[in-house]
């Protein structure tokens, strides 16, 4: 155990991975129909999409990604990741287990859906990595864009510090689905004119704080304030505009990822890779009304109804070319070997096909399942072109023992070289903020 003063100091170095983007395709994303598929499989298990060649010799991926195929050699697939049961098939379970890597607790099984993110949740992986890597000198560590999933109060939990604190929240920079070139952060919107009234504010927040000494909860405060200062900083800093204008980019560089928000938002993730920000979380686009009306979904890849037809027409063929233009991009750029890029999502597909809510087998739906799914993973000392675990023939279950999302997340902190996984509490008691996982053995 270390000391508690390096447990916070934010010092980690080491890793293949100076920066993590990780794209989180929102709904529960078709392991079957995408990256572990079964040709061999009955009919109502396989479905309709044929596996295609790629680059990587014996990797097969969906023949609708023929632009990853084209990557596969950067690629590193997981098959296998289970819940072991620990989960409950909801949603808010699927995200806090796989950003976080904690099992969810019995209040996910009592209040499904409704759970709201809580100060005493386990941190996301993003949280953990902005405290423990060095320290950027402008930019916060660790943004979320292009939205925090579902909509308040019942936004998901594990996307924040939970026990961290408030003031190692990722900082949110918000898209539009209707102007997906314009990006603003929330809580640092202010007039054009608030750079030089800053000062002004400052004495006025120091003002306020002698008014909020007598509130009880000194510790929420005292992280309110922190966050303040640090947009505070952000705002004064020279140059830090520059890294949220993706106007600025070439014109084909812009049309190769699209001009749709998970285009524009990963085209944003690169460039704060690229001004040095350890870690950026990318959530899937889910406010497409054609898309949520087609699969019986809140707009995602929740394919409950006309599975095929909303993978093949809308969710395969811009998840194809928005994550290929990001490995190809940062490629092209030099980053890719300093960057990992991780994949995943809160659940798989029921293998299946036919889902009760949306008519059966001739509603053409997959239903959630959260006893396999599989993730991707590349860059960032990644050993690309590889497959790292298995299902059985019907892609039901783990072959062999499974991948636990506390893998996948041991795998993150490796890749980016945290070794020290100690924080304290308020009160200086030390604490493990991961106590179970281990490394894939994908890492070069």
């Amino acid at each position: 155990m270390v000391s508690s003063a390096t447990a916070q100091a934010g010092g980690e170095s080491g890793g293949a991975a100076k920066s993590t983007i990780l794209f989180f395709l929102c709904g529960g994303a078709s392991h079957i129909d995408m990256w572990d598929m079964k040709p061999a499989a009955p009919g109502e298990f396989r479905g309709e999409f044929r596996p295609i060649a790629t680059s990587a010799d014996g990797v097969t991926i969906c023949e609708h990604m023929p632009q990853l195929a084209r990557q596969a050699h950067h690629l590193a697939l997981v098959h296998g990741v289970t819940d072991g049961g620990r989960a409950t098939g909801d949603h808010h379970a699927g995200y806090y287990y796989n950003l976080t890597g904690h099992a969810p607790d019995l209040t996910f099984r009592t209040q499904g859906n409704d759970r709201r993110p809580l100060p005493g949740d386990w941190p996301s992986m993003a949280c953990v990595a902005g405290m423990k890597r060095p320290r950027h000198p402008v930019l916060p560590q660790t943004f979320t864009l292009p939205y925090h999933p579902s909509r308040p109060p019942y936004t998901r939990p594990g996307q924040f510090a939970g026990r961290l604190g408030r003031e190692h929240d990722p900082f949110l920079l918000q898209g539009s689905f209707a102007e997906p070139m314009a990006f603003t952060v929330p809580d640092l919107v202010v007039e054009a004119d608030a750079v030089r009234r800053l000062e002004d504010r400052r004495q006025l927040l120091t003002d306020l704080d002698g008014l909020r000494r007598g509130l009880d909860d000194e510790a929420s405060v005292g992280a309110y304030t922190r966050q303040q200062q640090r947009a505070f900083e952000l705002l004064a800093a020279a140059g830090t505009a520059g890294a949220f204008d993706i106007a600025a980019e070439p014109a084909h560089v812009r049309d190769r990822y699209g001009a749709t928000l998970n285009g524009t938002s990963l085209l944003m993730a690169r460039r704060l890779v690229e001004a040095g920000v350890p870690f950026i979380t990318v959530f899937w686009s889910e406010y497409d009304e054609v898309v949520a009306k087609k699969c019986a979904s809140g707009g995602g890849w929740d394919t409950h109804a006309n599975n095929f037809a909303c993978l093949r027409e809308n969710l395969l063929p811009e998840f194809d070319r928005v994550f290929s233009a990001l490995v190809e991009d940062l490629h092209d750029h030099g980053l890719l070997d300093s960057t990992l890029l991780l994949v995943t999502s809160e659940m798989g597909r029921k293998p299946r096909i036919g889902d009760p809510r949306s008519g059966g087998p001739r509603g053409a739906g997959r239903d959630h399942w959260t006893a396999c799914m599989s993730v991707v993973l590349a860059g960032g000392g990644i050993r690309g072109g590889t497959v790292h675990g298995a299902t059985d023939a019907r892609a039901e279950y783990p072959a062999g023992p499974g991948v636990d999302p506390a893998d996948v997340a041991r795998t993150v902190y490796a890749a980016m070289g945290i070794r020290d996984l100690w924080a304290t509490d308020p009160l200086g008691r030390p604490y493990e903020l991961l106590d179970g996982g281990r490394p894939l053995p994908i890492l070069g």
